[in-house]
């Protein structure tokens, strides 16, 4: 593998502004990530703050038994439990661990951990933090794969009714496998393929739920470098939220208002908010006939979206102790309760987490808190030889492919290709034909009996056979160049799929049936620096 770093601009300008640390940007946040002791000072201010360590490492411990396991993973819950910090990422669970990103996040985690441990000389603890409590289960059922020249959607069969959170989400073991095993052959046999194939089916045989599958694949992926998960909605962590619910709830108005006001700081500033907040929000789930319902918040009560009913505020309280399980967190209270629980040194967040993130100033200081240093996820874009071959063939820039595409170079080429003249030809007799059949129009509307209307007709018909000659032309064209049209369509697929990053379409399992599972090691070994380029990995 070969790293090359690249000056790409983030998706959007709030999030290129906080990679840079400009004003206003910077003023929503606590810490100057660019600035050489944010990480001591960060440390310094996390040393008078105490946190359930014990409990939290025993929770972590047992919803990490039955995962692949490591003498690392061993050393890092030791660490946790005595004085240890956290680098702390989360993400949905995708299936087969979902895009690219997730594993970018996961080894941007890693290598900030350890890259802090050796400068602070403090223990510094990856954790990777599951959203098992969403519902969204469109936005993780699928996975994409290339067919040919187009980049095809494979969605799970296995449908879901309701609002269930994703934890909730059981599979059919042998849908699963015969799903996976339709995913492989879609990819190709490699050397490769059977050990994965066989791991794979360990994995479904072995755990239940949709989440479980996710924290197995990326434990197995990853337990080697210390790596801690722990799912949002597993009920013991609950138990320890408990009286943090308890503040949720009884300050949900103030905090929604926080919320609310910083927003329109960051309006009047000249950037578009991201969190949809209504003023009666209270920013808290509730799991009720197996449906999560979101509560928003009237005088002494609450309401639950799903079917409206109102619980006063005492009865909700007392159905937070006694079933704190069924009680989970929005995009507002999650961050807030992820700082309670974990000694954060850092937060690491996508494009979109930080711009949210910044709504969330006023909010985490209602709670005495500071936001942790967020930091930037690693943007990485993985390029194999092939694919760098026939963009240096087809004269593409890559900076131009990763930002734009390939749609105006591939224009470019089809307009080089065409022939001109046959072109011109073909215009200029559909223009005398036009100017013909005007004339001819005009003697028989004089001769009545509808002859204008077949001469109407008659006009049409030859206009039809010269745009069929024109298509049957393009096509034979393109037919001869199809090649060069195969190269450009491969390099989209690979760089820009979907008019988007390749992060966010690609799966892993592409790579680690190619190139095995020591490209997952390989790849998070590799020299990154925290510096808001791009990386581009040669593989």
């Amino acid at each position: 593998m070969e790293l090359e770093s690249l000056n790409i601009p983030a998706i959007n300008q709030f999030a290129s502004l906080y990679i840079e640390q400009k004003e206003p940007v910077t003023s929503f946040f606590h810490y100057n990530i660019n600035q050489h002791d944010v990480y001591s000072r960060r440390l310094n201010d996390l040393m008078p703050r105490e946190f359930p360590r014990e409990e939290l490492t025993d929770c972590i411990a047992s919803y990490m038994k039955g995962l692949p396991a490591s003498q690392e993973v061993c050393d890092s819950l030791e660490k946790l439990n005595k004085d240890a910090v956290t680098v702390v990422a989360g993400q949905q669970a995708g299936l087969l661990t979902g895009p690219l990103y997730t594993i970018h996040k996961i080894i941007s985690v890693i290598k900030l951990a350890k890259q802090q441990e050796k400068e602070l000389n403090h223990p510094v603890v990856p954790v990777f933090w599951i959203a098992g409590e969403d519902h969204d289960y469109q936005e993780v059922n699928h996975i994409y794969l290339e067919k040919g020249d187009i980049i095809e959607k494979k969605g799970y069969p296995e449908r879901v009714s309701g609002k269930k959170m994703t934890s909730d989400i059981l599979y059919d073991k042998n849908v699963m496998k015969s799903w996976v095993t339709e995913i492989l052959k879609t990819l190709g046999e490699t050397p490769h393929t059977k050990k994965l194939a066989g791991e794979l089916t360990e994995m479904i045989e072995e755990q239940n739920d949709i989440v479980r599958f996710f924290a197995h694949f990326v434990m197995h992926l990853f337990k080697d470098f210390g790596l801690l998960v722990i799912d949002s909605a597993y009920p013991q962590i609950r138990s320890l939220e408990k009286h943090h619910f308890h503040h949720l709830i009884e300050g949900s108005q103030q905090i929604t208002n926080a919320v609310l006001k910083q927003q329109d700081e960051i309006k009047r500033n000249g950037f578009n908010t991201q969190l949809d907040i209504s003023p009666d929000a209270a920013n808290i789930f509730i799991n009720l006939n197996n449906e999560r319902a979101l509560l928003e918040r009237e005088d002494f009560s609450f309401t639950e979206k799903n079917t409206g009913s109102v619980i006063p505020a005492g009865e909700l309280l007392s159905m937070l102790e006694k079933n704190p399980e069924k009680f989970s967190n929005n995009v507002v209270t999650r961050p807030i309760m992820q700082e309670w629980l974990f000694p954060t040194l850092a937060f690491i967040g996508g494009p979109g987490e930080i711009a949210y993130w910044g709504e969330l100033k006023k909010a985490f200081e209602y709670a005495g808190l500071k936001i942790p240093p967020v930091v930037p996820r690693l943007n990485i874009t993985l390029i194999e030889r092939d694919v760098e071959k026939k963009m240096n063939l087809l004269g593409l820039s890559l900076s131009q492919v990763l930002m734009n595409g390939v749609t105006e170079e591939r224009e470019r080429y089809w307009d080089s290709i065409k022939l001109p003249r046959l072109e011109m030809e073909i215009s200029d007799l559909e223009q005398m034909l036009q100017k013909k059949y005007e004339d001819i129009r005009h003697k028989t509307e004089q001769i009545g009996y509808g002859l204008d209307q077949i001469a109407e007709k008659n006009l049409s018909i030859h206009l039809h056979q010269l745009n069929f000659l024109r298509a049957r032309t393009d096509k034979a064209l393109r037919d001869k160049h199809d090649k060069t049209f195969s190269d450009f369509a491969k390099v989209e697929n690979c760089l820009r799929p979907n008019d988007g990053p390749q992060e966010r379409t690609w799966n892993a399992l592409y790579f680690l049936n190619k190139y095995g599972e020591d490209f997952i090691r390989e790849l998070a070994s590799l020299p990154m620096d925290f510096d808001g380029t791009h990386k581009v990995v040669y593989i």
